[in-house]
């Protein structure tokens, strides 16, 4: 999606500008490279191995998350098992645990530059949690791609150079359910239950944006902290404003809650709308199939459990590869094909990167040109480029049903 530019003020400022001139060093370079890559940053890079690191909340309240990096793995591992690994370079990829805790991001990937000294952190998780490190690690000039959310601000802050998003952002997904709302219910009526950080805010403001001057209207909200034990008290006053639509912006946990309080009130049947961070079948099936019936959600990869794709190549080679590279992963949890996407996403944009630096890979991760990834839905490419930097702009509207997702309608175009 395009946007302006949001103006991001600290002291670290002239500092992140500065760093978009080609051929920083930044603390800590390691050899320094030739050619038209003089100069520039090598740390945790040699011809033959790269160092990556990652962090995830592997425990706590968003551990469902804990899936990604097993699937981003996996394809590292068949990478360096079967293809030399990227350009040649065997990877190794260090993933830490925050918890979903910001204090404790802060802490692993301090580690991870300083003591691992890594070449780039390929995915941090989570809005509050990325957001917590990304001053420090542009400061440091190293590259944090492809964040693991869809947080608006990964693709359009300017300030932020070396920090660039993945996944179609959260007001795309906003303004997505909003068309999807005026069509199916063009007069109604919204309860809203959202996370209380920039996640649950970014995607409410973008849907009650898009419906602006529509007769669809929001009527009730009730947000939660990522502390709390349950969203029941909040469901139970969002039932009393009998909205006909309740769009459910919520983390793994808190789904699951909200999808089983919905599935128990007899007296409210409202169409159910799901964030794309908590539709994953994990989520899904502690609720029970026959309960979440109907349910809305927003997708940008294949469903590797939905019976259509079963003789896709791109599926097909990726529960091959998984079975062996991740014994016991289960292949239909959409978060373990999310990092397999999300790592072969980095894989191709390192090959197209024209310095094996970190300046090289900061700028290719701002210049794509349209790369395919298999794994994606048809007609979903990485592409980015000068006043643009959102990888992923298309999302696809779909229903659950039976025991997965069926696609509703064909793909949405955010970027215009």
């Amino acid at each position: 999606m395009r946007t302006k530019a949001i103006r991001v003020i600290g002291a670290a400022a002239a500092v992140l500008l500065a760093a978009t001139a080609c051929g920083g060093r930044g603390d800590g370079a390691g050899a320094v490279a030739q050619g038209d890559c003089k100069g520039q940053q090598t740390v945790g890079i040699t011809d033959s191995s790269i160092k990556l690191g990652g962090v995830y909340p592997l425990s706590g309240p968003a551990s469902a998350y804990g899936e990604i990096p097993k699937g981003a793995r996996a394809y590292f591992d068949y990478l360096n098992a079967e293809k030399g690994g990227i350009s040649g370079r065997t990877v190794e990829y260090n993933v830490r645990d925050d918890g979903y805790q910001p204090p404790k991001t802060v802490e692993e990937v301090r580690r991870l530059v300083e003591q691992d000294q890594v070449f780039a952190i390929f995915q941090t998780l989570g809005t509050p949690t990325s957001s917590a490190v990304w001053d420090y690690l542009n400061q440091r000039k190293v590259p944090q791609v492809f964040v693991a959310g869809g947080a608006t601000k990964w693709g359009s802050d300017s300030e932020h150079p070396w920090t660039i998003g993945w996944q179609p952002s959260y007001r795309a997904e906003g303004r997505a359910f909003a068309d999807y709302v005026k069509k199916e219910k063009p007069n109604g009526t919204v309860a809203v239950l959202f996370q209380n950080d920039d996640f649950g805010k970014d995607l409410k403001d973008s849907f009650v944006a898009a419906i602006a001057g529509s007769g669809v209207k929001v009527v009730a909200e009730q947000s939660y902290e990522v502390t709390d034990p349950t969203v029941d008290p909040q469901l139970r006053n969002l039932a009393n404003s009998k909205a006909d639509v309740l769009l459910d912006i919520s983390t793994p946990k808190f789904a699951s809650q909200a999808l089983a309080g919905d599935a128990r009130n007899p007296d409210w049947n409202p169409l159910h709308i799901v964030s794309m961070v908590a539709n994953s079948l994990s989520v899904l099936k502690p609720v029970g199939f026959e309960n979440v019936q109907g349910v809305v959600s927003t997708a940008f990869t294949k469903d590797p459990a939905d019976p259509r794709w079963a003789d896709d190549a791109a599926i097909k080679s990726y529960r091959e590869k998984l079975a062996k590279y991740a014994p016991g992963a289960d292949p239909t949890n959409t978060y373990t094909l999310t990092g397999w996407a999300a790592a072969d996403s980095f894989a191709k944009t390192f090959e197209a990167a024209k310095c094996a630096t970190r300046e090289g890979l900061r700028d290719a991760t701002r210049s794509l040109s349209g790369i395919a990834i298999d794994t994606l839905l048809p007609g979903i490419t990485l592409k980015t480029g000068p006043g643009d930097a959102f990888p992923m702009e298309g999302v696809q509207i779909q229903r659950f049903e039976g025991n997965h997702w069926s696609a509703v309608g064909p793909i949405v175009d955010t970027s215009k």
